[in-house]
C-alpha cells in the first residue's frame, strides 16, 4: 500500500509536534524555546494542511488554533530579541 502525500504530511507533522515536545520537556531552562516553537508551528500547520484536505473539522480547528499560538509566540521571541 503506498502512502500518499498526505499521509506523510502528517507523519512529519506528528514528529515535528512530538519531537518539540520531548525537546522542550528534556531541555534545561528554556535552552531550546525557539526550536520547540518552530518546531510546533511547522507540525501544527502541516497537520491544518492534511485535515483541511480530509475535511476533518475538529482538527482543523485544534491543529489551526496550534498554528496561531505557535505564531505568536515565536514573533514574541523574535521582538525580545531586536
Amino acid at each position: 500500500m503506498a502512502m500518499t502525500w498526505d499521509q506523510l504530511l502528517s507523519l512529519v507533522g506528528a514528529a515535528l509536534l512530538l519531537s518539540a515536545y520531548a525537546l522542550q520537556s528534556l531541555a534545561t531552562d528554556g535552552a531550546y524555546k525557539k526550536t520547540c516553537v518552530v518546531m510546533n508551528l511547522l507540525g501544527s500547520v502541516a497537520l491544518t494542511i492534511t485535515a483541511v484536505v480530509n475535511n476533518q473539522i475538529g482538527f482543523i480547528l485544534l491543529e489551526g488554533i496550534w498554528a496561531i499560538i505557535s505564531a505568536w509566540s515565536l514573533v514574541r521571541i523574535m521582538l525580545k530579541r531586536s
